[in-house]
């Protein structure tokens, strides 16, 4: 659910606001056909506020996300005055490279215990539009496992299981430097290991041997139409590495799953109805090669994610020219 300007109301449940929202969409007829229409580019970025956790030492994390309205075009936006963050620093370590559709929970900023009542504003100018996201500490904005599991697919709003409430993040660590240099064209290996906990359980339509060419067999329930107000996600641990910051065409080799909301039959993506995990490397070392094809500075994410639940690490690499 984003959140970008027009705060939750106080009290009311986010499953419960969520029906609400739906059924009013629902109730209103469409103004004209291009209120259906959807883009591949020239659409603006909308930045959202997703909630807040606190940290062990009593600091607050604010969670952030948004939605490119776009389903092609990734922009870049350097850090400045489109793309800010006020008060104090302007650069609180939000992307620059913007991935297609809705990216929930993207990144998170640390503010201190005593933050009290003040609002953090993530300002975003594409598309010759400015849009705000509002942060603050308001109680009905606060965030945990099981509500970024519901918004994020895995779960029904509303409804859990003792397996979902048990389940924990995947933690992820790169092996070697968190800087490192390369050169366009120069393929480089990224080795990450990702401990988990085995939760939530694979889904059975991602249990599928590859045994043959034919189609795959589809249950009744995956033949039903879809039944929820929320996206569905497929769970299945899988490491997926994307750009964050940084200029120019990269290229991963094997394709990584998609980290943003791709609801498209046969996208390779969580979202996607078909959709299957890749095998887990017996050792959990999760191995890729990059490449860069211009010179610049790039900060690349890689995010574990079980389904539920995500851990992220990054590595920033200075990409010199070809000499």
């Amino acid at each position: 659910m984003m959140r970008s300007s027009s705060p939750r109301i106080q009290g009311v449940p986010t499953f419960v606001l969520a029906l609400i929202a739906s059924a009013s969409f629902l109730a209103q007829p469409p103004s004209s056909a291009k209120a259906q229409e959807t883009y591949s580019k020239g659409q603006n970025i909308s930045p959202a506020y997703e909630g807040w956790e606190q940290n062990p030492d009593g600091s607050f994390s604010f969670l952030f996300g948004y939605m490119n309205r776009n389903w092609l075009e990734e922009p870049d936006v350097p850090v400045g005055v489109d793309n800010s963050f006020s008060p104090g620093s302007e650069d609180r370590g939000q992307p620059t490279h913007f991935l297609p559709r809705r990216n929930r929970f993207a990144f998170k900023v640390r503010v201190p215990a005593d933050w009290g009542d003040k609002e953090l504003v993530w300002t975003l100018t594409t598309a010759g539009r400015v849009e705000k996201a509002y942060a603050s500490l308001r109680l009905d904005y606060i965030v945990d496992n099981m509500i970024i599991a519901s918004e994020t697919g895995a779960l029904n709003a509303g409804f859990s299981t003792p397996a979902s409430r048990a389940n924990t993040p995947p933690v992820v660590m790169i092996e070697g430097d968190t800087v490192r240099s390369a050169t366009v064209g120069q393929r480089v290996t990224l080795i990450a290991t990702v401990d988990d906990d085995g939760l939530p359980s694979v889904s059975t339509r991602t249990q599928q041997p590859d045994t043959s060419d034919a189609p795959p067999k589809l249950s009744a329930r995956q033949l039903r139409p879809p039944s929820r107000i929320t996206v569905a996600k497929v769970n299945g641990l899988h490491l997926s590495w994307f750009v964050f910051r940084g200029e120019g065409e990269v290229m991963f080799d094997p394709f990584q799953v998609k980290v943003w909301e791709d609801s498209r039959a046969g996208a390779n993506s969580p979202w996607s109805p078909l959709w299957r995990a890749p095998s887990v490397p017996e050792d959990m070392r999760w191995e890729v090669g990059v490449t860069f094809d211009r010179p610049g500075t790039y900060v690349l994410r890689g995010r574990a994610d079980d389904g539920g639940l995500y851990g992220d690490t990054q590595v920033r690499f200075i990409v010199a020219p070809i000499s």
